[in-house]
């Protein structure tokens, strides 16, 4: 459920059969979007103002939260009422509760086991009774698209990985990687796993807020890179609990570009038809594409080649190793001996190509 919430400042002036005045500006603040995934729940951060607060709530007796969908007129007709705290009714739900405390001047609210059908707009109205002060959103005076919207979705959104897209890094400086995943679910977080990872990775995992109080589970990696881990593919997988048959998983990831020199420098050797013979030099570096191959006959300073593979004959004996370079160093290989009898000594290669 990656995607920017907005946080919307609903301003709400309206009160039972009263002249609009400053003594009932009240104003709720909460996200103006919120994700939901079907069986799952869904948590509304909010909260609210109110002027001369203090003075309301030291004359009323009870303080009440109701939640409206898709009307905000609370006696109209056409009005749903899904949640009124005054009187615990639920209405379209399995459960909503509000875990804000309203005398903290807070209305938090959790919504259950939540639908498809549930997705909506919803309003907030608050009553101080006995007739201390009553109120919802009044669209004549405000923009109604400032209200909560609930979406919700059958499968989430994947995680958000960080950097997005991929970076050189040096072989032996420290990378830091990290993924979020959306958790308007409070009670059922999504959990983040990697694979794929580098062997010195160290990670860390936490639930917390974003500015606009919705939460994100965030896990971050930090490891050295090691020219291993060279176009190295790091998954991230959230896997998201819900009151359902299977749990919705979803997935991320990254691609690691690791600049080293010159590793695991080798000698192939192939022979030819006749009493020829060809040596291949090969290396692991990045980047490979400007990659430089050196050739010398041990005892001598001056280099017979500056190619990937030489040809030699059978009666040229004389050990022989290559050298690879790119701008981040170079390597020689280990020596092969041609001998008398025209067969090569110490074939040890491993490599395989470069990368």
């Amino acid at each position: 459920m990656a995607g920017n919430q907005i946080t919307s400042f609903i301003f709400i002036n309206f009160v039972l059969g009263q002249a609009h005045s400053a003594d009932y500006i009240y104003s709720a603040v909460m996200p103006q979007t919120v994700t939901a995934l079907t069986g799952s729940c869904v948590q509304i951060p909010c909260t609210f103002s109110i002027s001369n607060f203090e003075d309301k709530r030291k004359r009323a007796k009870s303080i009440y939260g109701i939640w409206l969908k898709n009307q905000s007129q609370y006696a109209s007709k056409d009005s749903f009422i899904a949640f009124n705290s005054s009187e615990n009714i639920i209405r379209g739900f399995k459960d909503i509760k509000m875990t804000g405390d309203l005398n903290e001047r807070n209305c938090t609210t959790v919504f259950y086991n939540i639908m498809m059908n549930h997705s909506d707009r919803y309003y907030f109205r608050l009553e101080i009774e006995p007739v201390v002060f009553r109120a919802t959103l009044d669209p004549n005076t405000a923009d109604s698209s400032k209200t909560v919207k609930i979406i919700v979705r059958d499968s989430p959104q994947p995680p958000e990985l960080k950097p997005s897209e991929p970076q050189y890094v040096m072989e032996e400086s420290t990378v830091n990687l990290s993924c979020s995943a959306e958790a308007p679910c409070p009670t059922q977080p999504p959990n983040i796993s990697w694979s794929n990872i580098p062997e010195s990775a160290s990670i860390t995992t936490q639930l917390q807020d974003k500015p606009d109080k919705t939460q994100s589970v965030f896990s971050y990696m930090t490891f050295k890179a090691s020219y291993t881990d060279h176009k190295k593919k790091i998954t991230c997988t959230a896997t998201y609990p819900r009151n359902m048959p299977n749990d919705s998983t979803v997935e991320g990831n990254i691609m690691l570009r690791v600049l080293f020199p010159p590793k695991e420098t080798c000698i192939i050797i192939t022979p030819s038809v006749g009493t020829n013979v060809t040596l291949t030099c090969k290396s692991k570096a990045s980047p490979s594409n400007d990659l430089k191959y050196t050739w010398y006959k041990r005892g001598q300073e001056t280099p017979i080649a500056w190619k990937k593979k030489i040809n030699l004959t059978k009666t040229q004996t004389a050990s022989y190793f290559c050298t690879a370079q790119n701008k981040h160093g170079k390597q020689s290989s280990e020596d092969v001996q041609l001998t008398d009898e025209g067969e090569f000594t110490q074939f040890k290669c491993k490599a395989q190509g470069h990368l």
